[in-house]
């Protein structure tokens, strides 16, 4: 049995990634001021995080299910007999409910997972999946599997500004000028695949030693008897250069020595709600 694995890139697989690690990946719309762009091809993220500082009109979108379809057709026609799809977490997107209805006229031979993940979680889900498809696993294995794991992994993310919170009515408006005055920056969480609050702290260096707590703990309660090797950590965010993204990895490196961690831009749809100059990290368990 041929399983492909195909995600989207609200993972961190772009076009070019996904190929090199024999995966497939559906591309997300980007709406700015009425237009249509693509990640990666007519759009890159220092133009996203630009409209967005202009206050352009800029909203995401779930791919159409025709893309959806053309791809899972595509991948049949060469010669694969089940697909793995994984997009982000239903919880953030109905990309995923949307998908799971479309796969319900291919006789089940298109697996949707839910778990929940988005970003460098979501990434080891699709390095699983591509692992256990190369170990004889089937669709419905792997779907199963994925399913059963969801919750083995968090991301922890400090906002810079509470600009775009506010549009998106997260935070009210009395909340985000008292912040903006205070200098307070949210921390937030994803677990179980939606945007929630996690902490409050004053500063943004103050934020990276939170969010470093929260990693720890994880490794010292959550995922204590978990061997190290199954153990994923990694840096993101919507830092706009590449000296910041370098210093926040190897930040985390140091407090964490002995897991290869890398950084990852969040993904568009993430960006859209948090604006730039965000740093996260997250963790995540390898499942098989």
């Amino acid at each position: 049995m041929k399983v492909a694995v195909i995600t989207d890139c609200n993972s961190t697989f772009t076009q070019k990634t996904a190929k090199e690690n024999g995966i497939f990946c559906v591309d997300m719309p980007v709406i700015i001021d009425g237009e249509n762009f693509i990640q990666d091809v007519n759009l890159t993220s220092e133009m996203f995080y630009e409209a967005l500082e202009l206050d352009k009109d800029v909203s995401t979108s779930q791919p159409s299910p025709g893309s959806i379809m053309d791809l899972w057709d595509s991948v049949f026609e060469q010669g694969y007999d089940q697909i793995v799809y994984i997009p982000m977490s239903s919880g953030l997107s109905e990309a995923c409910n949307t998908a799971k209805l479309l796969a319900e006229d291919y006789d089940g031979r298109v697996k949707v997972v839910d778990n929940h993940r988005i970003s460098g979680t979501q990434t080891q889900s699709v390095l699983d999946a591509k692992e256990m498809a190369a170990n004889g696993r089937d669709a419905e294995y792997i779907q199963k599997r994925l399913d059963e794991t969801a919750y083995d992994q968090s991301i922890y993310i400090a906002v810079d500004t509470l600009k775009y919170l506010l549009k998106g009515g997260r935070v009210t408006p009395a909340g985000a000028a008292l912040g903006t005055v205070l200098g307070i920056k949210p921390v937030l969480t994803i677990q179980g695949g939606k945007l929630d609050a996690f902490a409050k702290v004053r500063g943004m260096k103050k934020c990276g030693s939170k969010i470093i707590d929260a990693i720890r703990s994880d490794l010292e309660n959550r995922f204590k008897d978990v061997n190290k090797e199954d153990i994923m950590i990694f840096t993101a965010g919507t830092l706009q250069s590449e000296e910041e993204c370098n210093n926040w990895n190897e930040l985390i490196r140091s407090e964490f020595p002995g897991f290869d961690i890398n950084y990852y831009p969040l993904s568009l749809s993430i960006g859209a709600h948090i604006g730039p100059g965000s740093i996260a990290a997250g963790i995540a368990i390898k499942t098989r």
